[in-house]
């Protein structure tokens, strides 16, 4: 038992307990908690111990058997891997591309992928699609599968600094190294294993961090490490702000109770204010910018994927078509092109289509390409199709009217519904109405309207000048303006975004400007204008501006998305991949992860139970362990709550694998669960609380090896399959797979053998033959019988792939009996080495 010390503290009398007691000083009017660690916290909470070294090498080993086996399998691509794989492809090459994540994990990616001799000439464009030999897809995997790997021994190190004993932290990191959905989201190119390693290594510093004196080199290097590691999280997926949010506010608790330590002066915890801002707010804001630069001077040639972006933007692109040396004066008799202000729809747009709904006369829509269809001549209102023989130029209130120059109809809006916004009345249909000659009506006539705000200082505020003036077109007759949003035509209008004539709405939704311009009357040396080129912090606010609003807008419904509600539950999955009557779908271990939400609602149960006793009179949190239970468990269940929570308002497409940030934290707050039941169980014998950490850990580990044909898409049974789905939503189609294992070792003799008559041709070729050569096959001893193509052994085994001899019926023959069986006339094919399907 611990015993009270002079000062009013209390001191434990061991001091490798990895949780002392707490030291309580004694002020002139109150009582206060020293906040400064005891200088043996720190040793005791670090694994320097030969035993303790030799318990992280074998979780080291366990886990790396466990997320490192059979990574070549699949051999062809994965969910996600269709985006991330792609997008390292494109950044080997140096090709722009949208994405809605910051860029480090992919660069990452491409790195590794480089590294390894990958030239990005496999697109990743579908799931399935089988990787060829260029492809080191091995070694893009291997690299999230190591960080895997370092994640569960973070796990064990930050379980150690939070004062977990080690028995305990070694079985909660081991359940977490067999956790099916943390291994399956680890074995591929994925950003969730580079994202849960810098969570986990921020989350690891940071408890190391508490553990040392204040303003010391350690705790100095540990918050450094912690604000790099947010760093590195933030730059790979947003979710890391949830993580600095995180260590934010335990930073505040931490302040709170150092600005109470009367043994501290003020200005030692004004100095550890400021350390922690520059540390874990200004390196993290550093290193994310860093990783944007390099994200944009690696991608410098212009794709389709930069159409998301402004017209500036892609000017710093190399290949871009954005015009330049634009004419500055827009005018009557001037053919333009309109680009909407708001959205990424792109130009005001037609084409000799016609409208399936409302007037059926021709579409207008928004086309994002540079394109002849987006053309159109400005003309009087009250003077169509006149000679214009000088420059008139086109200021603010003028009455105009826009001919297609490719089709020659007019700009028109009349009373019909908007073709697919047709349930909002104040959106009324614009069409090209007319024909070539028509002088058509006054349906086609539209006032210009200058917005100040919007347009550049200036003559650009009186008068339309080629990319400086926003402005609308109000439409007299109907009292509208033309008006685009982010609403698609169906496949009849080629999916282009929809125009109306709007009499309400967002205003910003109404502003358009000139880009192409050009004027029979100017002369050569009239005022021309380009795009300025946009600085760096510039794309920076455009890019995430982008980023946000694609992200938001990701709401179309998928297959396997789930609700946030839904996660705690584990109620379905995500199917990855099937082929080959194989299946990879993600699925958490149910053990795990249910007691990590029975254990959450069991606390905070706990915790209104503790307050109502303490109101009540009654002595609570008296014993330093306890003590500690509560603020660990407190701390993780807070990082739970962060990463889970803002789930709930999000209005896009979720998955389950955004659950697993706030799942980390959960099984963190599970292990001190797991600690306490071994230090306070029946009559107090720590013999009962390692029997029940021993069953969970069996339990855990039967659930993984039962599943693991789900994450390893290795061979499973139709009946084994339908017994494991314990829930409705555990949708993992079990038809695919076969009725026994004797059927897989039977398909794969089969497939072997049609691969071995495919090969003949490749074998035959291999031979090398003098030109007009005879051959006879009755003296020929090394031809195979039946009158087939000899072939040379040795040719057949430098040939690429080709490394595998059997006979007709499919068994393997040892490659130095080969040679003799030809010559004894047996019969001998050779086949490209298959994949193993043996089980772990």
């Amino acid at each position: 038992m611990a015993s009270k010390n002079a000062s009013g503290g209390y001191q434990g009398t061991d001091p490798q307990d990895p949780v002392p007691d707490l030291k309580i000083g004694k002020g002139p009017a109150r009582s206060y908690v020293v906040t400064e660690p005891p200088k043996t916290l720190s040793e005791s909470r670090t694994p320097t111990s030969p035993k303790e070294q030799i318990t992280i090498a074998a979780l080291l080993l366990i886990t790396s058997v466990v997320r490192l086996y059979g990574l070549s399998r699949p051999d062809s691509v994965v969910f996600d891997e269709v985006h991330f794989g792609g997008f390292a492809s494109k950044y080997i090459k140096g090709i722009f591309f949208m994405d809605v994540h910051p860029p480090l994990a992919k660069m990452l990616f491409a790195a590794v992928g480089s590294i390894a001799g990958f030239r990005g000439d496999f697109e990743f464009s579908a799931i399935a699609d089988k990787f060829p030999e260029s492809t080191p897809y091995f070694f893009m995997r291997l690299f999230p599968a190591v960080l895997g790997v370092a994640t569960v021994l973070l796990m064990y190190l930050t379980l150690r600094c939070s004062g977990v004993r080690i028995p305990i932290a070694f079985v909660a990191s081991l359940c977490f190294a067999v956790e099916n959905s943390f291994v399956t989201i680890s074995r591929y190119i994925l950003l969730d294993s580079p994202l849960l390693f810098f969570i986990a290594s921020a989350t690891y510093a940071f408890k190391k961090y508490e553990l040392y004196p204040q303003g010391s080199w350690a705790s100095q290097k540990a918050l450094l490490g912690a604000g790099i590691s947010l760093g590195m999280a933030v730059s790979s997926k947003w979710v890391g702000l949830f993580t600095i949010a995180w260590v934010g506010l335990l930073c505040i608790w931490r302040l709170w109770f150092m600005i109470g330590d009367l043994s501290k002066p003020i200005t030692k915890t004004v100095t550890e204010a400021v350390r922690k801002g520059v540390f874990l707010l200004v390196v993290p804001a550093i290193l994310y910018m860093v990783f944007f630069y390099i994200h944009f001077d690696t991608l410098t040639v212009h794709s389709d994927g930069a159409g998301f972006f402004s017209s500036a933007f892609r000017t710093t692109l190399e290949g871009n078509t954005i015009p330049r040396d634009i004419l500055a004066d827009v005018g009557i008799g001037s053919v333009v092109s309109i680009r909407h202000v708001a959205t990424m729809g792109g130009y005001l747009h037609s084409h000799d289509h016609m409208l399936e709904k409302g007037s059926q006369q021709q579409q207008i829509t928004l086309y994002p390409h540079l394109d002849g269809n987006n053309d159109w001549l400005i003309e009087l209102y009250d003077k169509p199709n006149a000679v214009v023989d000088s420059f008139e130029g086109l200021a603010d209130g003028t009455k105009i009217r826009l001919k297609h120059v490719v089709t020659q109809r007019r700009l028109h809006s009349h009373d019909h519904k908007a073709p697919v916004s047709e349930s909002a009345d104040w959106q009324k249909e614009v069409s090209g109405y007319g024909f070539e000659g028509f002088e058509g009506d006054a349906n086609d006539d539209w006032i210009v309207e200058i917005d100040q705000k919007a347009s550049a200082p200036g003559e650009a505020r009186t008068r339309v000048k080629a990319l400086e003036t926003k402005f609308r077109l109000k439409h007299p007759m109907m009292n509208c303006h033309l008006f685009s949003h982010e609403v698609k035509l169906p496949k009849w209008g080629f999916e282009q975004q929809e125009v109306t004539c709007a009499s309400q709405g967002k205003e910003h939704l109404t502003l358009w400007y000139v880009e192409g311009n050009f004027h029979p009357n100017l002369p050569e040396d009239a005022e021309r204008i380009s795009y300025k080129t946009p600085g760096f912090f510039e794309k920076l606010i455009e890019s995430h501006q982008k980023m946000w609003h694609i992200n938001k807008n990701l709401v179309e419904p998928h297959i396997y998305e789930s609700k946030p509600h839904s996660w705690p539950f584990l109620l379905r999955g995500i199917n990855y991949w099937g082929q080959n009557h194989r299946q990879v779908y993600l699925l958490g271990n149910a053990i795990v992860w249910w007691s990590v939400t029975a254990f959450t609602a069991l606390f905070a149960l706990t915790v209104v139970y503790e307050l109502i006793s303490w109101q009540l009179g009654y002595k609570i949190l008296q014993d330093s362990k306890v003590v500690n239970f509560h603020v660990q468990v407190i701390h993780y269940l807070l990082g739970f709550a962060l990463h889970y929570a803002p789930s709930f308002l999000m209005g896009r497409q979720l998955f389950l694998h955004h659950y697993l940030a706030a799942y980390y934290f959960g099984i963190l707050a599970l292990a001190h669960a797991m600690d306490v039941v071994v230090t306070y169980n029946f009559r107090r014998r720590e013999i009962y609380g390692y029997a029940i950490v021993s069953a969970f850990l069996g339990s855990v580990l039967y659930f993984f090896f039962t599943y693991r044909p789900l994450i390893y898409g290795t061979p499973w049974t139709k009946d084994l399959c339908k017994k494991s789905q314990w829930l409705t939503g555990w949708d993992y189609p079990c038809q695919n797979f076969l009725s026994t294992y004797e059927e897989y070792k039977n398909l794969e003799s089969q497939q072997a053998l049609e691969a071995l008559h495919a090969s003949k041709t490749i074998a035959a070729d291999a031979v090398s033959k003098p030109t007009g050569a005879q051959e006879d096959p009755s003296t020929n001893q090394n031809s195979q019988a039946g009158g087939e193509e000899a072939f040379d052994v040795d040719a057949i085994m430098a040939s690429p792939g080709l490394k595998k001899f059997v006979d007709q019926n499919g068994n393997e023959i040892p490659h130095d009996a080969v040679k003799d069986l030809l010559q004894n006339g047996g019969s001998v094919l050779s086949v490209e080495h298959h994949s193993h399907t043996d089980m772990l």
